[in-house]
């Protein structure tokens, strides 16, 4: 589990592509710190595996499933990638419950002064995660633990202080870039639990059965 509060900018220095697959070498330092074979670093959001490292970089492997599903597959040697690593147990939250299994991407399609604040226009690739996104709720972009400031037909608004801009990638973020996606996971489990029945299909974009909250359903499924 991750916070959505970004370690620092590291620096990916090597993609080596077979088909789907892609394996990821990154320059970090904050990061390393402590780390072990086999822990896991968000990678731009995505919840990745050390599978290798040194003094100054870490190795993962990038899943088909991964790579369809997320920006990593854009993103060539050189980019800059926001780092997490896994949070620590007696750790403070200082944002919110972060999973790193990305939702979907987003198109950003306007970047906007506001006083002090940049303000990123997103539209989902997939409309339906706009179902996991409210005002005023918290949502994930590239990793980054965001209040979303507005909605409509036409995607979310996200507003960013200068901090969290100066010390996380969208600092490079234009209009016609694609970022990474993560609804709140209360939002997800409640979206699944109200519309549970079909388990054929998964995933944002999945037909769900008619109904709803009622109490034949809290009943059925233990709830009273």
């Amino acid at each position: 589990m991750f916070t959505g509060l970004i370690e620092e900018i590291g620096t990916l220095h090597r993609v080596s592509q077979r088909g789907e697959a892609l394996l990821l070498t990154i320059g970090a330092s904050k990061v390393l710190e402590g780390v072990g074979l086999g822990d896991s670093i968000s990678v731009n959001g995505v919840c990745l595996t050390v599978t290798s490292w040194d003094s100054r970089s870490f190795s993962v492997d990038v899943m088909p499933e991964t790579y369809r599903h997320t920006n990593l597959k854009d993103l060539p040697a050189g980019s800059p990638v926001n780092l997490e690593r896994a949070m620590a147990a007696g750790g403070r939250f200082g944002g919110h419950i972060v999973q790193g299994h990305v939702d979907g991407t987003g198109l950003i399609t306007q970047r906007r002064v506001d006083a002090n604040a940049v303000v990123f226009r997103i539209k989902p690739h997939d409309d339906a995660l706009m179902r996991y996104v409210i005002p005023q709720g918290s949502i994930t972009v590239d990793g980054i633990s965001l209040t979303v400031t507005g909605t409509d037909g036409g995607g979310l608004d996200v507003s960013i202080i200068p901090h969290t801009l100066g010390q996380t990638v969208l600092q490079h973020k234009k209009a016609g870039d694609t970022v990474n996606l993560e609804g709140d996971i209360l939002g997800k489990y409640v979206d699944h639990l109200l519309h549970y029945g079909s388990r054929s299909v998964s995933g944002p974009s999945a037909p769900r059965p008619a109904g709803g909250l009622s109490a034949a359903f809290l009943a059925d499924n233990g709830f009273i």
